[in-house]
């Protein structure tokens, strides 16, 4: 080998070895993935390729903030370092081990692959937040409430309403901390609770309770409805009572008595209704009222109604109707009763001498409609006897005006009237004789159709007699008597009607 040559491969070989050991192998970052608030985590930088003889400088720095130093180490001979940090919130993310030679501008430093850490502080203190306003509200409104721990990070969520969980709905939003429903309604009353979680690992889980927030939804005041019963003060001074009530609204409520325009009285109660007392005179419109109810935010009206009393007055009317069974026979039978007029009517039934009231084994009194009342009858042994009712004012029974008397049983309902027999037997004949009219006619129309004959038929005798020795009439023997015995029939009638 030339001289030369050996001189060249040998300079390249002392170069090759010179070089890779100025060069910096990349560091590999060593840690735990989570560590919690203020604990001590150890992190590892170990450098597989370093120079000889050279001091590395190692240094742990945040992915992005390389003007502050978490932690540094010097290592000569590729000695793993070690970076103990007191860990803090800001702590969290991508981390990064810088390796650089130290006093040796020539060697470029290298970068291990990012690690991320998460620091996971424990939750503590929470609280609810009632961001929407007051606890306390009428419904349609929305309620927003926020669970805020003063300490924790990585936190979940669970809301209780009264013990349960809330789930999501319709009009209930639960996303992360904040709890929202819209057009809310008194079943959203009740105590509110969050509590906050999170999670170092499996086993290590800590929790924290909020105080309980009661928040009350109060329910809007419905529309009240009005009504007047009336009260006998002595035999002539009346009472009118008249009662407001609304089917909804929290209390306290207040009621307020209008006439027209005039407010009459007003009360504010802890329940839903109320009444009022104004004089009454029979017989006479006192007054047109209306009843307005208020719980605080809305003001509601009830419909308009006279104040007049009508006494009962006569005559007192009953009609009745049934249903068919089996066999056409009547099986249930309905009375009704009623009076020409009258504001408060008390209905009262009678069989035979006996109050019926209520409902008996045989019977059922309806009294719904004020303007009415029913009794309702199973058709049988029980029942029979003599109906009427009685009808009295509500307030005063010193008038009662009776109806008349009506006979009821089984074999009577069941039996025909003599009106239908008699209008069924007429309509029977009416169609016989209806039918031999019919008959009659048809016979003299087809008498007279046959019987009486038109010059055509004389021309066509004519025709025969002058041809009678010309055609051969064999065949026709018996058609020919009974013709021949009609021509003479009809000739000897013809001619006793010529002698006529």
């Amino acid at each position: 080998m030339p001289a030369s040559l050996f001189v060249v491969i040998l300079g390249l070989f002392c170069c090759s070895k010179e070089s890779s050991q100025s060069v910096l192998g990349r560091p590999e970052l060593m840690g735990p993935s989570v560590a919690l608030v203020k604990s001590i985590a150890d992190f590892h930088c170990k450098l597989e390729i370093y120079p000889k003889n050279v001091t590395i400088l190692l240094q742990l720095f945040k992915e992005g903030d390389r003007g502050k130093v978490l932690g540094f180490y010097t290592s000569l001979n590729g000695k793993i370092a070690n970076f103990p940090i007191v860990v803090k919130p800001n702590h969290e993310g991508n981390l990064e081990c810088v390796a650089k030679a130290q006093n040796n501008s020539d060697i470029e430093p290298t970068v291990s692959y990012t690690q991320y850490l998460k620091v996971l502080e424990p939750v503590n203190e929470a609280e609810i937040v009632v961001s929407s306003g007051p606890e306390e509200f009428f419904e349609g409104k929305t309620l927003d409430l926020y669970c805020k721990p003063h300490a924790g990070n990585h936190v979940s969520y669970t809301w209780l309403l009264n013990g349960r969980l809330v789930s999501p709905s319709r009009l209930r939003y639960v996303v992360d901390d904040h709890l929202s429903i819209n057009r809310t309604t008194s079943e959203d009353s009740g105590s509110y609770m969050c509590i906050a979680s999170n999670h170092f690992n499996e086993t290590d889980v800590f929790f924290s309770n909020s105080s309980e927030v009661v928040i009350t939804v109060k329910d809007l005041v419905s529309i009240p409805d009005i009504s007047f019963t009336v009260l006998k003060e002595d035999s002539h001074n009346y009472s009118a009572v008249v009662a407001c009530q609304t089917a909804k609204g929290s209390p306290p409520v207040t009621f307020s008595l209008y006439n027209r325009t005039e407010l009459v009285a007003n009360m504010t109660v802890d329940d839903r209704n109320a009444t009022f007392k104004l004089p009454l005179v029979l017989d006479r419109l006192m007054a047109w009222l209306q009843c307005q109810a208020n719980n605080g935010d809305r003001i509601e009206s009830s419909q308009w109604i006279p104040l007049e009393v009508v006494p009962v007055g006569g005559p007192v009317t009953m009609h009745y109707d049934y249903d068919i069974g089996e066999n056409y026979a009547v099986i249930d039978l309905r009375f009704y009763c009623k009076a020409a007029k009258g504001s408060f009517p008390r209905y009262q039934w009678f069989l035979n001498k006996t109050l019926l009231h209520g409902r008996g084994s045989f019977y059922y009194v309806v009294n719904q409609d004020p303007g009415e009342s029913r009794l309702l009858l199973s058709v049988g042994r029980s029942s029979t006897g003599t109906y009427h009712c009685e009808v009295s004012d509500s307030f005063d029974n010193a008038t009662t005006i009776s109806s008349k008397r009506l006979y009821m049983d089984k074999e009577v309902l069941n039996r025909l009237p003599v009106l239908v027999v008699a209008v069924v037997f007429g309509c029977f004949t009416a169609l016989v004789v209806l039918v031999s009219i019919c008959c009659c006619i048809g016979v003299i129309y087809r008498r007279r159709q046959y019987g009486e004959k038109t010059p055509l038929s004389f021309e066509m005798e004519g025709m025969m007699t002058a041809y009678e020795d010309v055609l051969d009439c064999s065949e026709y023997n018996e058609d020919t008597d009974v013709l021949n015995t009609a021509s003479g029939a009809e000739f000897d009638q013809a001619s006793e009607a010529s002698v006529d």
